[in-house]
């Protein structure tokens, strides 16, 4: 690991204050007013929360002086932190667009997964099976932005009116919770801010990002949803498609064994 990406996770790790449940009744940022605060998190440079308006982040220099005082707001941290992690989110992805790419993939391995005897998987999108995924491109993060080094990442394409999408987040808040330590669950949707954070229930609990240009659902090539992309910790993907397909079921045993393969 390097210096770099080492001093923006320690800063990182430093200044996160982690408040779970912590009641508000009123949050006030800006000339905006949030009723029913349930705080989720608190970094160096913003408070990710819900409320009867459904989830919400701000960033602290945004609050009252009271509530910066509260949260243990530092201007001079939060300008630290925030230069170091993109710092160190470029060198990420400048390294994984050089890194090498995998020998072509045999019969063997692109049936790995597969129950048998079935017929060939139907995809709703271009396939990338062992080959290098298009970079993940974000106009926004909705949640803390994720770091990926060392980890696998899996990746939804959904849409809070697609009802197999909602129904796949339980599922989805159980892969975070149960392989953390080696795999990022991120939700990428065309969607605006605002009709994402509109959706309260179920609730997400792992990383959310809008792309309203839709442009890495386009480089995949995205016609239905959600499709799912599990890629490994070089970006090559080793996993994809309708997580609920018949013979083709995205399952936790499907999941852990990716990771005991190609996890560091």
């Amino acid at each position: 690991m390097r210096a770099g990406f080492v001093i923006a996770l320690n800063l990182a790790l430093m200044t996160s204050i982690v408040r779970a449940d912590e009641k508000l009744t009123v949050l006030k940022v800006g000339n905006e007013s949030f009723s029913n605060v349930t705080v989720l998190e608190v970094t160096a440079t913003d408070i990710y929360f819900t409320s009867d308006r459904g989830m919400a982040n701000a960033k602290l220099k945004d609050l009252n002086p009271e509530l910066q005082k509260h949260f243990h707001y530092d201007a001079t941290k939060a300008a630290t932190v925030a230069q170091e992690q993109k710092t160190a989110n470029a060198q990420y992805h400048q390294e994984l667009m050089h890194a090498p790419q995998p020998p072509p993939a045999s019969a063997a391995d692109t049936q790995i997964y597969r129950a048998e005897p079935q017929p060939e998987k139907k995809l709703w999108a271009n396939s990338f099976l062992s080959q290098r995924a298009p970079p993940l491109m974000v106009e926004k993060w909705l949640t803390p932005e994720p770091d990926c080094r060392g980890k696998c990442v899996l990746i939804d394409f959904w849409a809070t009116w697609c009802p197999p999408c909602r129904r796949a987040i339980p599922e989805l808040n159980a892969y975070q919770k149960e392989f953390g330590d080696k795999l990022v669950v991120i939700g990428i949707t065309d969607q605006t801010e605002e009709e994402v954070r509109s959706m309260v229930e179920p609730k997400i609990e792992y990383s959310i990002a809008i792309d309203t240009q839709e442009r890495t659902k386009k480089a995949v090539g995205v016609t239905g949803i959600p499709h799912v992309l599990i890629l490994d910790p070089r970006g090559i993907v080793r996993w994809e498609g309708y997580p609920f397909l018949q013979g083709y079921e995205l399952t936790e045993q499907v999941v852990a064994s990716i990771i005991a393969e190609y996890s560091d």
